[in-house]
């Protein structure tokens, strides 16, 4: 028999990787991450008033809602499988002040569309936020006192947001603002409140990032910030200080971890996966969409797999979940694929 040894044969050892890649029923066999439904959390944003859906400009497809039309999009998304939305309120200004003294009014807007969410899908997960900024005058998370975010009189006030937020059937809290101490904190108010069920999904690592632009137009906060948010998020720089920051979520009750923004900081979601063994999260952030969705706007690059390659590489990075405002249309192109 003719020896058809080749040099390549002789230099890898006879390992060639793309036997493996040859067909697509190799490729399909050797998957090691795959993008489900099941992986996907909704984040959507309401408005005051009746019948309104109101597009966002900075974000193309995404719309604000008001509480009618939010229970209807949530109909859709759990007709679709997705598990659960991240609901975000883009409260009246009138109503906003230097404390967010609203968030504490059981019968806000966040707390109207759970309850009416509730009732009318209760199969579908609601996860609230209780940081301050849709309710600041100022557009911080947390209560301002002169030039300075003050933590602990910000983290008495989230901990009985986050109480009433449970009491609206909020399955999970989900406290965005960075304050030190916050998640101890809510975990007791919640138990001694008698809602051991209701968890916490830790922003266990959020960063100052420059990614949050359209977000702020959503819930019209971006106008009204005074200074930057670095006094309480992380610097971008700092890998070892997030761990850190997440150890102490852990260590605290969370039940969950988050990373936000997603895509710059895919290495932290793997360091965070691979350090305490939670469930990890990460957010997708509004410009992270705003980016893939202006590229093809302008052809170039092909829309719909920018977004099922990003979506997946979180996957890869060891991602249990994403928040991302793409959940609808991958819900629907996956189940076309079917």
């Amino acid at each position: 028999m003719q020896d058809k040894t080749h040099l390549v044969d002789d230099i890898t050892g006879h390992r060639r990787m793309r036997r493996n890649r040859k067909a697509d029923w190799t490729r399909r066999l050797m998957l090691e991450n795959r993008l489900t439904v099941d992986d996907l959390i909704w984040p959507i944003f309401i408005i005051p008033g009746e019948n309104i859906v109101e597009p966002i400009a900075a974000m193309p497809g995404v719309n604000r809602m008001t509480v009618d039309k939010a229970v209807e999009a949530a109909k859709e998304a759990a007709d679709l499988g997705i598990p659960a939305l991240a609901t975000f309120p883009n409260v009246e200004m009138n109503l906003r002040d230097e404390t967010g003294s609203q968030i504490l009014e059981a019968n806000n807007l966040i707390n109207r569309t759970t309850a009416a969410i509730k009732k009318a899908v209760p199969n579908i997960g609601i996860i609230t936020d209780v940081a301050l900024d849709p309710f600041t005058s100022h557009g911080h998370d947390g209560i301002l006192r002169g030039n300075e975010i003050v933590n602990d009189e910000t983290v008495d006030q989230i901990v009985r947001a986050a109480v009433l937020q449970a009491d609206a059937g909020s399955d999970i809290i989900a406290p965005s603002d960075m304050m030190d101490g916050r998640i101890g904190a809510i975990r007791r108010g919640l138990d001694a409140a008698g809602h051991q069920s209701v968890g916490i999904m830790a922003y266990a690592t959020k960063f100052a990032s420059c990614y949050y632009g359209p977000y702020r137009e959503a819930i019209s906060t971006g106008g009204l910030l005074k200074g930057d948010k670095k006094t309480y998020y992380i610097d971008p720089a700092n890998g070892t200080e997030a761990l850190r920051d997440a150890a102490l979520d852990v260590e605290e009750g969370a039940d969950t971890l988050m990373v936000k923004p997603g895509l710059p900081y895919l290495d932290i979601c793997w360091r965070m996966k691979e350090a305490f063994g939670l469930p990890v999260f990460a957010y997708q952030v509004s410009g992270e969409y705003a980016q893939i969705k202006a590229a093809a706007a302008n052809g170039w690059i092909d829309g719909e797999r920018a977004m099922l390659e990003t979506l997946l590489c979180f996957k890869r990075a060891g991602c249990d979940g994403i928040l991302t405002y793409f959940a609808m249309d991958v819900a629907k192109y996956l189940a076309k694929q079917g």
